[in-house]
Parts: structure tokens; sequence; C-alpha cells
């Protein structure tokens, strides 16, 4: 074999092996819905010193989050090698939650007015909690 073929090689795998990917999930136990947001080249520089903005999910995700998956793919990887580790991109994904049914479905319910008199609400759900022996959703109206 040809001493340059080798090296030149020896280096590409080297390049491939120093792109450094990784894959880091989060789960949260929800059951997770079809809704996701996927964010392929988060903004990260210095090597993951300087971080990602934060992925903003309030709105598409009401009910929670059930998985958070962030990952630095090889092509991430080889930006990142290519700008000397200044620009390192990765990868976020995030599953939304499913919108629980036990809120909807046989939960005893007690509501409240809001405001300092809900005391009694909170109360009474306590109560109802112990005697039921399970959950008990508090709703407080104007």
């Amino acid at each position: 074999m040809n001493r340059s073929l080798l090296s030149a090689a020896v280096l590409f795998l080297g390049v491939a092996a120093s792109t450094g990917c990784y894959h880091a999930t989060v789960v949260t136990g929800a059951t997770p819905s079809t809704e996701v947001i996927d964010k392929p080249w988060a903004s990260s520089f210095v090597y993951g010193l300087v971080p990602p903005s934060t992925v903003e999910t309030a709105t598409k995700c009401p009910d929670g989050l059930a998985k958070v998956e962030t990952q630095q793919t090889f092509l991430n990887g080889l930006v990142g090698l290519l700008t000397f580790g200044i620009y390192t991109p990765m990868r976020i994904t995030v599953t939304c939650a499913a919108k629980s049914a036990a809120l909807d479905e046989g939960v005893p319910k007690v509501v409240g007015a809001a405001g300092a008199d809900n005391l009694d609400a909170v109360t009474e759900a306590a109560q109802l909690a112990v005697l039921v022996k399970g959950p008990v959703l508090v709703q407080f109206h104007e």
C-alpha cells in the first residue's frame, strides 16, 4: 500500500474520531405526544462552553415535556473541527408530553375563588384527597 495513501487514511480516521459525537437523553416519564421540536443546528461556541439559546417549549408543549435529546452528529462535529471549536453546533430534539387523561377522567375537582379566600378550597381538596386516597384537582376562578 502506498505510504501517502496510508497516511491519508490514518488522517481521515483521526479526523472522524476527533469529531466527538455524543448523545444524551432525558426522559421525564410522561406519555409522549406527536409534537416534536427539532433544532438540528443549535449554535454553541468554544467547544460548547457557550451553550445554545434556550429552546422555547411553553407554547408548543403546554402539558410539559416527555423527552429531551441533545447530540452532536457527525456533521455537527465536523463543522466544529473545521472551525477549530469556535463554532460547535449540536442537535436538540424535544418531544412534548401528551395531555394527561387523569385530569379529565374520574379525578374529583374542587372549585374555589381566586385570591385570599382560597384556603377553604385547598382544605376541602386535602380532606377529599385523604377520603378518596388519590389526587384531587383544585381550580380557582375569579
